[in-house]
């Protein structure tokens, strides 16, 4: 009789490879395992799924998506690209820099990498394309910049990590800062090199003090949005889940009272689309409690601990294993459930090397962004082919480069624990 891991991971990967939804997926091999095996009873199952989704902070997760959706279609990212614009325009390269830093500001009020793309792309990609960059390099830009969605905070990602794990999602907030800005600023030098080799330069209006401001006051509600929710956060006036329901009253204020650019119909659309993007995800949250419980069960984390450890027990070998196997997970699953799954299997290994739970948060958040822009699932170069109207061929030939760099950067934040431990450890 087959072991229930056996059935468990056989069932998992045979229903990926039929196209069944990922959530639709893990239910449907943990229920095949529980069948084959006595382990576990069927009955608590459902229980697992509930008290998985019963959880205050997994609160936060669908207000962040909707208060993401309402900015971007309130008119927030427009008025944070004119600021950005204002200020960077002019120099090489300066609506490519100018992307990047828009989606780093959107990255801070959304939590969502392909909420990022879809808000800015739909603006920038046009104009790029319009200046003469070519269509490949715009779209990889847009695509790549908005996979900083989910490691500046609030990242929805990072919720996920700290209820599977216990981790402080607060502290992992903080630690997600200036990893961020490292890998935004990465991208931000490379755009400036790539457009000075190819003759991209900056617009050619002069510099106003009278237009930058005008520009910085329309945006005003926007530019104070990260501020009242991270600043809330960190000075603890407020705790993540209750900073996203204030994002998400903020966004609606903004959207519908003050820039009036969400009417009913608008509004309703969007809650729509957030709706389903919040329901996919719970499904994905509960049926992987339920796989979780049997992976625990079995004591499988405790067994692919001991394998791994006994191919060698060097840390920086076992920290580019732990890479090279989540890139790749990457490559076929979704953020949500390679977190919920692989979070509890890796988190030992990590721990058992001296990996500060927190810094192996960002680094597990960090290997799955990239998972946003590398094919077959690559949720961020298809939602940049569609808002462009173009083939996914197209952002693929531009998207190399991009990839070298995330890698590059990647490696630098896996072992230089102080770029993500610097903030959290200054805090405590």
């Amino acid at each position: 009789m087959l072991s229930v891991p056996v059935i468990l991971i056989a069932c998992l990967v045979i229903f990926l490879f039929w196209n069944l939804p990922v959530g639709i997926a893990i239910g449907f091999a943990t229920l095949c395992s529980l069948v084959g095996g006595e382990s576990i009873s069927l009955s608590s199952v459902p229980q697992a799924m509930v008290n998985a989704c019963d959880s205050f902070p997994i609160l936060a997760v669908p207000m962040f998506i909707l208060a993401g959706d309402l900015m971007g279609a309130g008119g927030v990212s427009r008025r944070i690209l004119n600021v950005c614009n204002v200020f960077f325009g002019r120099i090489t390269g300066g609506i490519a820099i100018v992307t990047v830093l828009v989606c780093m500001f959107f990255a801070a009020v959304s939590g969502s990498g392909p909420a990022t793309v879809a808000a800015v792309g739909s603006m920038v990609i046009p104009t790029m394309i319009e200046l003469g960059y070519k269509r490949s390099f715009a779209l990889a830009l847009v695509a790549t910049a908005g996979t900083i969605g989910v490691i500046i905070p609030p990242s929805i990602p990072m919720v996920l990590y700290g209820v599977s794990t216990g981790a402080s999602v607060v502290s992992l907030f903080t630690a997600g800062i200036v990893p961020g800005i490292f890998i935004g600023a990465a991208l931000m030098l490379y755009a400036y090199v790539f457009s000075k080799l190819n003759g991209y330069t900056g617009n050619k209006e002069p510099f106003s003090w009278k237009v930058a401001g005008a520009a910085v006051w329309d945006a005003k509600w926007a530019l104070i949005n990260p501020v009242i929710i991270l600043g809330g956060i960190y000075c603890g006036i407020f705790t993540p889940t209750e900073a996203a329901a204030v994002a998400v009253i903020y966004a609606f204020l903004c959207g519908t009272v003050i820039h009036r650019e969400l009417p009913l119909k608008k509004l309703y659309e969007t809650i729509a689309t957030s709706s389903c993007t919040t329901g996919t995800i719970l499904v994905i949250l509960a049926t992987a409690s339920a796989f979780s419980k049997v992976l625990t069960v079995e004591q499988i984390p405790e067994l692919i601990t001991e394998a791994i450890i006994s191919v060698t027990d060097n840390k920086i070998l076992l920290l580019l294993l732990i890479n090279v196997l989540l890139l790749i997970v990457g490559c076929f699953m979704d953020q949500t459930p390679a977190i919920l799954i692989l979070a509890p299997i890796l988190l030992p290994i990590a721990q058992s090397i001296g990996v500060d739970p927190v810094h192996f948060g960002i680094i597990m958040v960090c290997n799955l962004a990239i998972g946003f822009i590398t094919p077959p699932l690559g949720m961020a170069l298809f939602v940049a082919a569609r808002v462009s109207n173009s083939k996914l061929e197209v952002v693929l030939k531009g998207i190399i480069p991009f990839l070298l760099i995330m890698i590059t950067c990647l490696m630098f934040i896996t072992y230089i624990p102080e770029i993500s431990m610097f903030l959290p450890n200054l805090m405590k």
